[in-house]
């Protein structure tokens, strides 16, 4: 039954009410990928479009950036030195060498939701899917040009297969450790590390759709550097994770990149200390349009030469985050003050754990015993493979 109703299914009503993805040339610079990604509300990522070499009057979508590219790729060793001056690099400088296989594919609306499933296994992030409505509109005015599209990720299956949930029972009531779906945590860092050596794991964790793991000496979870809370902030993060330990920047994060004068203060001091004047320069970098990587870093006040600071200062005492995403007693427990991490345990029930990372639009629950330490995580990808099983 649940497989015949569900061969039944397009991709298309996947994409029901789903906005259009926000294109940028492949000839763009990455000055232009942050320019646009500043003033994209809440569109995360950019659709990277180039001619399609088998029709070339046709675009073909060749990837997706997010600011945590453009982050990573303003802290990588051979940007340190100058990151504004690596703003005026193409986006095909960090789009290709991230991934062997490409992790964006289009998929045609009349495509079975089982086929678009089989591609995000495949390992395929995110689906681009053409907008039946849009093409629908434009023929119909008579207009020509290209049709408009939308992204597909594991998060849409998820909701789907929440709102099929019936169709499955009893498997979701079974725990995450009897279905196997608990995974060692391979992407983990100290607190005390420096946050630029975690560089290489965020730039996994961005792939893999899961996050990296700051844990204490003896293995608690006290916090996590998470790709998609990175990719609402802006290029501001760069400076504090090249300044900053592992731990620290957890609470930069949990601030939403909104800190008190006096630790913005402490960044700039270690900038300082570390020769690290060309990230000191993007901190006070204005980035207003029109944008031009020289000038908009050379007119940077430099005021801040002045300042004072004691450079052991970490951030403390921010805002309260803009997206909170805290469940349970988690924070009581750890004695935090700031943004959880989304934590089940092993004996947490499948349906329960989709509907956290549902909730809370994470690819990935953290397991943690009853004391939390870090047990492993399960991901959207494996939570969505059980289901695959059944059908199969």
């Amino acid at each position: 039954m649940a497989v015949s109703w569900l061969q039944d299914r397009e991709v298309a009503d996947l994409c029901i009410g789903k906005p259009p993805t926000r294109p940028i040339p492949l000839s763009a610079t990455v000055g232009d990928a942050l320019l646009a990604l500043r003033s994209a509300g809440a569109d995360d990522r950019l659709a990277v479009w180039a001619a399609d070499r088998a029709a070339p009057e046709r675009r073909a979508c060749v990837g997706q950036v997010c600011m945590v590219d453009v982050i990573c790729y303003l802290c990588a060793e051979e940007n340190l030195d100058a990151p504004c001056a690596a703003l005026g690099a193409p986006v095909s400088a960090f789009l290709f060498p991230k991934a062997t296989a490409p992790l964006v594919r289009r998929v045609e609306p009349s495509s079975s939701i089982l086929e678009a499933l089989d591609a995000i296994f495949d390992g395929v992030q995110s689906l681009v899917v053409p907008i039946r409505a849009a093409a629908s509109r434009r023929k119909l005015a008579g207009g020509g040009g290209s049709a408009e599209f939308c992204w597909l990720t594991q998060e849409d299956f998820l909701r789907f297969f929440l709102n099929s949930i019936f169709l499955f029972s009893p498997v979701p009531a079974l725990s995450v450790s009897d279905l196997g779906l608990v995974r060692p945590t391979a992407l983990t860092v100290r607190h005390q590390d420096p946050a630029l050596s975690a560089l290489p794991l965020i730039r996994a964790a961005l792939t893999e759709q899961t996050s990296v793991a700051v844990i204490s000496n003896n293995g608690r979870l006290v916090g996590e550097i998470s790709p998609s809370t990175l990719a609402h902030l802006d290029e501001r993060v760069a400076p504090a994770l090249a300044a900053l330990s592992a731990g620290e920047l957890t609470a930069y994060i949990d601030c939403s990149g909104t800190l008190p004068e006096s630790a913005t203060r402490s960044i700039k001091a270690r900038l300082r200390e570390k020769g690290l004047l060309g990230m000191l320069e993007l901190l006070e970098a204005d980035f207003s349009p029109p944008f031009s990587p020289t000038t908009s870093c050379s007119s940077s006040s430099s005021s801040s030469s002045d300042d004072e600071s004691s450079p052991s200062a970490a951030p403390s005492n921010c805002r309260r985050p803009r997206r909170l995403r805290s469940v349970g007693s988690y924070s009581a427990r750890m004695g935090r003050q700031s943004e959880e991490a989304i934590v089940c345990h092993p004996w947490s029930s499948l349906v329960a754990v989709m509907i956290q990372a549902s909730t809370h639009r994470v690819g990935y629950v953290w397991v943690v015993d009853d004391d939390y330490f870090l047990v492993g995580m399960v991901t959207l990808s494996d939570m969505l493979k059980v289901f695959r099983e059944q059908l199969a």
